[in-house]
Protein backbone atom coordinates (compact mmCIF):
# COMPACT_ATOMS: atom_id res chain seq x y z
CA UNK A 1 0.00 0.00 0.00
CA UNK A 2 1.21 3.47 -0.57
CA UNK A 3 1.60 5.51 2.14
CA UNK A 4 2.86 8.66 0.09
CA UNK A 5 0.21 11.96 0.41
CA UNK A 6 -1.38 13.16 -2.87
CA UNK A 7 0.78 14.52 -5.43
CA UNK A 8 -1.21 17.99 -4.58
CA UNK A 9 -0.40 17.24 -1.06
CA UNK A 10 3.17 16.88 -1.91
CA UNK A 11 3.27 19.76 -3.92
CA UNK A 12 1.86 22.04 -1.10
CA UNK A 13 4.42 20.63 1.44
CA UNK A 14 7.60 21.27 -1.35
CA UNK A 15 6.55 24.73 -1.77
CA UNK A 16 6.27 25.48 1.93
CA UNK A 17 9.57 23.82 2.11
CA UNK A 18 10.61 26.20 -0.49
CA UNK A 19 9.26 29.42 1.08
CA UNK A 20 10.78 28.73 4.17
CA UNK A 21 14.19 27.71 2.60
CA UNK A 22 13.67 31.72 0.85
CA UNK A 23 12.78 33.22 3.75
CA UNK A 24 16.24 31.45 5.01
CA UNK A 25 17.93 33.09 2.62
CA UNK A 26 16.78 36.46 3.09
CA UNK A 27 16.99 37.03 7.15
CA UNK A 28 20.71 35.44 7.62
CA UNK A 29 22.47 38.83 9.13
CA UNK A 30 25.24 38.19 6.64
CA UNK A 31 23.38 38.16 3.65
CA UNK A 32 21.48 41.20 5.16
CA UNK A 33 25.26 43.12 5.06
CA UNK A 34 26.32 41.53 1.78
CA UNK A 35 23.20 42.63 -0.22
CA UNK A 36 23.59 46.37 1.35
CA UNK A 37 27.00 46.76 0.72
CA UNK A 38 26.78 45.31 -2.96
CA UNK A 39 23.41 47.04 -3.73
CA UNK A 40 25.72 50.56 -2.07
CA UNK A 41 28.12 49.93 -4.74
CA UNK A 42 25.77 49.23 -7.69
CA UNK A 43 23.56 52.19 -6.88
CA UNK A 44 26.74 54.56 -7.25
CA UNK A 45 27.54 52.72 -10.67
CA UNK A 46 24.17 53.69 -11.14
CA UNK A 47 24.69 57.36 -10.72
CA UNK A 48 27.51 57.74 -13.00
CA UNK A 49 26.49 55.63 -15.69
CA UNK A 50 22.92 55.82 -15.54
CA UNK A 51 22.96 52.25 -15.32
CA UNK A 52 24.51 49.28 -14.24
CA UNK A 53 22.32 48.57 -11.08
CA UNK A 54 21.74 45.02 -11.87
CA UNK A 55 24.65 44.36 -13.77
CA UNK A 56 26.71 44.66 -10.26
CA UNK A 57 23.59 43.42 -7.66
CA UNK A 58 22.42 40.42 -9.71
CA UNK A 59 26.02 38.47 -10.60
CA UNK A 60 26.77 39.23 -7.05
CA UNK A 61 23.63 38.74 -5.29
CA UNK A 62 22.85 35.05 -6.78
CA UNK A 63 25.53 33.71 -5.21
CA UNK A 64 23.25 33.48 -2.43
CA UNK A 65 19.75 34.71 -3.13
CA UNK A 66 17.90 32.42 -5.42
CA UNK A 67 16.44 34.88 -9.31
CA UNK A 68 13.13 34.09 -7.89
CA UNK A 69 13.68 35.78 -4.60
CA UNK A 70 16.18 38.40 -5.95
CA UNK A 71 14.39 39.58 -9.21
CA UNK A 72 11.03 40.65 -8.34
CA UNK A 73 12.62 43.03 -5.47
CA UNK A 74 14.61 44.33 -7.71
CA UNK A 75 12.16 45.32 -10.67
CA UNK A 76 9.83 47.54 -8.00
CA UNK A 77 12.89 49.50 -7.44
CA UNK A 78 14.03 49.71 -10.84
CA UNK A 79 10.45 51.61 -11.38
CA UNK A 80 11.44 54.42 -9.57
CA UNK A 81 15.17 54.35 -10.54
CA UNK A 82 14.22 54.29 -14.31
CA UNK A 83 11.24 57.00 -13.69
CA UNK A 84 14.16 58.80 -11.68
CA UNK A 85 16.23 59.05 -14.50
CA UNK A 86 13.82 59.56 -17.28
CA UNK A 87 13.09 62.40 -15.60
CA UNK A 88 16.46 64.08 -14.87
CA UNK A 89 16.64 63.95 -18.46
CA UNK A 90 13.07 64.54 -20.16
CA UNK A 91 14.17 67.38 -21.54
CA UNK A 92 16.25 65.00 -24.54
CA UNK A 93 13.02 63.04 -24.73
CA UNK A 94 11.24 64.49 -27.17
CA UNK A 95 14.31 64.21 -29.45
CA UNK A 96 15.22 59.94 -28.72
CA UNK A 97 11.18 58.88 -27.86
CA UNK A 98 10.56 57.99 -31.62
CA UNK A 99 13.97 56.25 -32.38
CA UNK A 100 13.34 54.08 -29.76
CA UNK A 101 10.02 53.09 -30.17
CA UNK A 102 10.26 49.89 -31.78
CA UNK A 103 12.52 48.80 -28.87
CA UNK A 104 9.52 49.56 -26.46
CA UNK A 105 6.96 47.80 -28.28
CA UNK A 106 9.46 44.60 -28.68
CA UNK A 107 9.81 44.00 -25.02
CA UNK A 108 6.17 43.13 -23.98
CA UNK A 109 6.26 39.81 -25.97
CA UNK A 110 10.04 39.30 -24.71
CA UNK A 111 8.73 40.33 -21.08
CA UNK A 112 5.79 37.72 -21.23
CA UNK A 113 8.24 34.75 -22.54
CA UNK A 114 10.91 35.72 -19.95
CA UNK A 115 8.71 35.51 -16.91
CA UNK A 116 7.21 32.01 -18.03
CA UNK A 117 11.43 31.04 -17.90
CA UNK A 118 11.20 32.49 -14.36
CA UNK A 119 8.39 30.45 -13.29
CA UNK A 120 9.81 27.03 -14.86
CA UNK A 121 13.31 26.69 -14.78
CA UNK A 122 14.96 25.54 -11.79
CA UNK A 123 16.89 27.91 -9.82
CA UNK A 124 20.36 26.76 -9.79
CA UNK A 125 20.04 26.17 -13.45
CA UNK A 126 18.64 30.02 -14.19
CA UNK A 127 21.58 31.10 -12.47
CA UNK A 128 24.26 29.20 -15.08
CA UNK A 129 22.41 30.45 -17.95
CA UNK A 130 21.86 33.99 -16.09
CA UNK A 131 25.68 34.36 -15.81
CA UNK A 132 26.55 32.84 -19.59
CA UNK A 133 24.25 35.70 -21.12
CA UNK A 134 25.66 38.24 -18.99
CA UNK A 135 29.66 37.34 -20.20
CA UNK A 136 29.81 38.39 -23.31
CA UNK A 137 27.16 41.26 -23.13
CA UNK A 138 30.08 42.28 -20.09
CA UNK A 139 33.18 41.52 -22.29
CA UNK A 140 31.89 43.10 -25.47
CA UNK A 141 31.15 46.49 -23.80
CA UNK A 142 34.59 46.41 -21.67
CA UNK A 143 36.61 45.64 -25.14
CA UNK A 144 34.86 49.06 -26.04
CA UNK A 145 33.02 47.58 -29.15
CA UNK A 146 31.31 50.19 -31.86
CA UNK A 147 29.70 49.64 -34.84
CA UNK A 148 26.62 51.69 -36.11
CA UNK A 149 23.30 50.32 -37.24
CA UNK A 150 21.87 51.41 -40.50
CA UNK A 151 18.55 50.42 -40.09
CA UNK A 152 16.80 51.40 -36.68
CA UNK A 153 13.69 50.22 -36.79
CA UNK A 154 14.43 47.06 -38.48
CA UNK A 155 16.80 46.14 -35.59
CA UNK A 156 14.23 47.17 -32.89
CA UNK A 157 11.89 45.05 -32.76
CA UNK A 158 13.39 41.70 -32.68
CA UNK A 159 16.11 43.75 -30.50
CA UNK A 160 13.47 44.67 -27.92
CA UNK A 161 12.04 41.00 -27.64
CA UNK A 162 16.07 39.98 -27.03
CA UNK A 163 16.10 42.47 -24.41
CA UNK A 164 12.58 42.00 -22.98
CA UNK A 165 13.65 38.16 -22.12
CA UNK A 166 17.07 38.72 -20.85
CA UNK A 167 15.60 41.96 -18.47
CA UNK A 168 12.22 39.55 -17.55
CA UNK A 169 14.72 36.19 -16.77
CA UNK A 170 17.77 38.32 -15.32
CA UNK A 171 16.38 42.16 -14.24
CA UNK A 172 19.61 43.03 -16.87
CA UNK A 173 19.53 44.67 -19.89
CA UNK A 174 22.31 47.66 -19.49
CA UNK A 175 24.85 46.13 -21.00
CA UNK A 176 23.55 45.59 -24.55
CA UNK A 177 21.51 48.58 -24.54
CA UNK A 178 24.71 50.72 -23.39
CA UNK A 179 26.37 48.63 -26.60
CA UNK A 180 23.56 49.92 -29.19
CA UNK A 181 22.84 53.23 -28.02
CA UNK A 182 26.70 54.07 -28.33
CA UNK A 183 27.19 52.50 -31.42
CA UNK A 184 24.62 54.74 -32.79
CA UNK A 185 26.70 58.13 -31.41
CA UNK A 186 23.71 59.83 -29.09
CA UNK A 187 25.01 62.34 -26.80
CA UNK A 188 24.64 61.69 -23.09
CA UNK A 189 21.49 63.74 -22.73
CA UNK A 190 20.10 61.83 -25.31
CA UNK A 191 21.54 58.49 -24.42
CA UNK A 192 20.33 58.77 -20.43
CA UNK A 193 17.10 59.75 -21.84
CA UNK A 194 16.77 56.72 -24.48
CA UNK A 195 18.28 54.62 -21.42
CA UNK A 196 15.58 55.64 -19.06
CA UNK A 197 12.93 55.26 -21.32
CA UNK A 198 13.44 51.80 -22.71
CA UNK A 199 14.06 50.90 -18.94
CA UNK A 200 10.99 52.40 -17.48
CA UNK A 201 8.77 50.47 -20.15
CA UNK A 202 11.04 47.36 -19.60
CA UNK A 203 10.83 47.24 -15.74
CA UNK A 204 6.82 48.14 -15.45
CA UNK A 205 5.96 45.56 -18.09
CA UNK A 206 8.11 42.75 -16.05
CA UNK A 207 6.39 44.42 -12.60
CA UNK A 208 2.91 43.57 -14.18
CA UNK A 209 4.09 40.01 -15.35
CA UNK A 210 5.59 38.86 -12.24
CA UNK A 211 2.56 40.60 -10.29
CA UNK A 212 0.38 38.06 -12.35
CA UNK A 213 2.51 35.18 -11.99
CA UNK A 214 2.59 35.17 -8.43
CA UNK A 215 6.37 36.25 -8.56
CA UNK A 216 6.06 39.18 -6.65
CA UNK A 217 6.10 38.04 -2.78
CA UNK A 218 6.51 37.90 1.21
CA UNK A 219 10.21 37.09 0.84
CA UNK A 220 10.96 39.50 -2.27
CA UNK A 221 9.34 42.51 -0.77
CA UNK A 222 11.50 41.92 2.58
CA UNK A 223 14.75 42.88 0.37
CA UNK A 224 13.22 45.74 -0.99
CA UNK A 225 13.84 47.62 2.42
CA UNK A 226 17.54 46.08 2.76
CA UNK A 227 18.02 47.40 -0.59
CA UNK A 228 16.25 51.02 -0.94
CA UNK A 229 18.48 53.00 1.56
CA UNK A 230 21.51 52.01 -0.57
CA UNK A 231 20.08 53.11 -3.90
CA UNK A 232 18.55 56.65 -1.62
CA UNK A 233 22.68 57.15 -0.60
CA UNK A 234 24.63 55.71 -3.62
CA UNK A 235 23.17 57.57 -6.88
CA UNK A 236 23.86 60.65 -5.53
CA UNK A 237 27.15 59.43 -4.98
CA UNK A 238 27.67 57.88 -8.28
CA UNK A 239 26.90 61.32 -10.13
CA UNK A 240 29.05 63.78 -8.57
CA UNK A 241 31.80 61.05 -9.06
CA UNK A 242 31.34 60.83 -12.67
CA UNK A 243 32.04 64.59 -12.91
CA UNK A 244 35.87 63.86 -11.35
CA UNK A 245 36.72 61.20 -13.45
CA UNK A 246 35.89 60.14 -17.15
CA UNK A 247 33.31 58.53 -17.84
CA UNK A 248 35.53 55.38 -20.20
CA UNK A 249 37.61 54.49 -17.12
CA UNK A 250 34.74 54.89 -15.04
CA UNK A 251 32.61 51.94 -17.04
CA UNK A 252 35.67 50.35 -17.99
CA UNK A 253 36.69 49.52 -14.28
CA UNK A 254 32.76 48.54 -13.27
CA UNK A 255 33.00 46.44 -16.37
CA UNK A 256 36.37 44.56 -15.72
CA UNK A 257 34.82 44.05 -11.76
CA UNK A 258 31.48 42.54 -13.29
CA UNK A 259 33.54 40.24 -15.85
CA UNK A 260 35.49 38.85 -12.71
CA UNK A 261 32.13 38.47 -10.80
CA UNK A 262 30.60 36.72 -13.43
CA UNK A 263 33.39 34.52 -13.49
CA UNK A 264 33.47 33.75 -10.24
CA UNK A 265 29.62 33.05 -10.14
CA UNK A 266 30.08 30.53 -13.63
CA UNK A 267 32.68 28.35 -11.82
CA UNK A 268 30.57 28.36 -8.75
CA UNK A 269 27.52 27.13 -10.58
CA UNK A 270 29.81 24.44 -12.19
CA UNK A 271 30.10 23.01 -9.40
CA UNK A 272 27.25 22.88 -7.54
CA UNK A 273 26.06 21.44 -10.45
CA UNK A 274 28.61 19.12 -10.71
CA UNK A 275 29.25 20.16 -14.58
CA UNK A 276 32.77 20.44 -13.46
CA UNK A 277 34.18 18.76 -10.43
CA UNK A 278 36.80 20.03 -7.66
CA UNK A 279 38.61 23.28 -7.85
CA UNK A 280 38.72 22.82 -11.69
CA UNK A 281 36.19 24.58 -12.01
CA UNK A 282 37.74 28.20 -11.14
CA UNK A 283 39.93 27.51 -14.62
CA UNK A 284 36.93 29.25 -16.06
CA UNK A 285 37.47 32.31 -13.93
CA UNK A 286 41.25 32.03 -14.21
CA UNK A 287 40.40 32.12 -18.11
CA UNK A 288 37.70 35.44 -17.98
CA UNK A 289 40.51 37.40 -15.56
CA UNK A 290 43.10 36.86 -18.53
CA UNK A 291 40.66 38.01 -21.16
CA UNK A 292 39.93 41.02 -19.00
CA UNK A 293 43.71 41.38 -17.86
CA UNK A 294 43.93 41.59 -21.49
CA UNK A 295 41.12 44.63 -22.58
CA UNK A 296 42.37 46.48 -19.58
CA UNK A 297 46.16 46.69 -20.95
CA UNK A 298 45.15 47.59 -24.29
CA UNK A 299 42.49 50.12 -22.95
CA UNK A 300 44.49 51.47 -20.85
CA UNK A 301 47.77 51.43 -22.96
CA UNK A 302 45.01 53.75 -25.63
CA UNK A 303 44.43 56.18 -23.64
CA UNK A 304 48.03 57.14 -22.27
CA UNK A 305 49.31 57.07 -26.27
CA UNK A 306 45.94 59.63 -26.32
CA UNK A 307 47.21 61.58 -23.10
CA UNK A 308 51.10 61.44 -24.45
CA UNK A 309 49.62 63.10 -27.59
CA UNK A 310 47.83 65.83 -26.46
CA UNK A 311 50.14 69.50 -26.66
CA UNK A 312 50.94 70.44 -23.23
Amino acid sequence: MDWRPPARARDRVSRAGESAAELIEVRTSTNVFALVAITLFAAIVNGGLGYGFSSITVPLALLFLSNRVLNPALVLIEVALNAWVLWVNRDALGVIWKRVLPIVIGLLPGVILGTMVVTSVSPAWLKLWTYLVLLPLILVQAAGFRRPIRSEKAIGLPFGLGLGVLYSVTTISGPPLAVLLNNQGLDKREFRAALGFIRLAESSFTAVAYFSAGLITVQSNLLIPQILPSVLVGVPIGAALIRRMRVETFRRICMSFDAWVVGFGVSTVFRELKIVPGPTAYLFLLSVIAIDIVLLYRFFSAHARVDLAKPT
